[in-house]
């Protein structure tokens, strides 16, 4: 069957792919740039890859809409797919940090500097051991959840926010500008272990097993102290409003 260009469905669907694919990749990058550096961004390029061929598959030209912009919805709304099914930590390991969290910042405000691992655990009347098998349980806990920075509804998430175009409006790269900054006073707030932790997690890019080495502890030790600084974080940027109260 051919269309009204004269080349045959097929071909002008393999043309599509080709030309939009680029877009793919700008679009993944884009939504990196709010996203927790456990997201890959191969994975999003290819969910995005998914949107794609679900948009040429689907596309009607008698449709009002611009392919482009067409395209652009199924995208994102594939790469935001792919981020739900990758938030895999158990319900209950979220809420054992939440509890952590906020023991963290009662203790911050009660002593006026950052408390220790016995004091947290004092504090939430458990056996430090428990308290370090919490954060043990929590690997992969993030500094940001999408659900953060919006309602819990999901109609209205984080994610969702993020699929729209962007591209002409300041204010949230400012916003984004002010969250980086309160990030980094956090990290110097932080213990100095825990500052090296994070800056060779982060900056070196080294991988747990070998910060480990650094510090000549266990890869579960290591694991200990990463949650326990990601719960620090947190508590002081829910203090300073950057994520929504739980």
């Amino acid at each position: 069957m051919y269309t009204a260009s004269g080349k045959t469905a097929k071909s002008e669907k393999n043309d599509l792919l080709e030309q939009y694919m680029p877009m793919v990749k700008r679009l993944a990058h884009h939504m990196m740039g709010r996203l927790p550096p456990s997201v890959e961004e191969d994975d999003l390029v290819q969910a995005g890859m998914i949107g794609l061929l679900d948009a040429v598959s689907r596309y009607d030209e008698a449709q009002s809409a611009q392919f482009e912009a067409y395209a652009i919805q199924r995208i994102r709304g594939s790469m935001i797919d792919e981020l739900r099914q990758s938030d895999w930590m158990p319900r209950s390991a979220r809420q054992s940090m939440r509890k952590i969290e906020q023991a963290i910042a009662a203790l911050q405000h009660q002593l006026g500097r950052q408390p220790s691992e016995g004091e947290i655990a004092e504090a939430m009347k458990i056996p430090l051991a428990d308290y370090q098998s919490m954060l043990g349980d929590a690997r992969g806990h993030q500094l940001l959840y999408f659900e953060d920075f919006g309602e819990s509804d999901e109609d209205d998430s984080f994610l969702d926010k993020q699929s729209a175009d962007e591209a002409t409006m300041p204010l949230p790269q400012l916003l984004d500008a002010n969250l980086r900054a309160c990030i980094i006073a956090g990290i110097e707030n932080l213990p100095e272990r825990e500052q090296l932790l994070m800056s060779l997690y982060y900056e070196q890019e080294l991988n747990l097993r070998e910060i480990a080495e650094v510090f000549g502890v266990s890869e579960s030790r290591i694991c200990q102290l990463h949650g326990q600084a990601i719960a620090r974080l947190r508590a002081r940027l829910k203090e300073d409003s950057w994520i929504a109260a739980a």
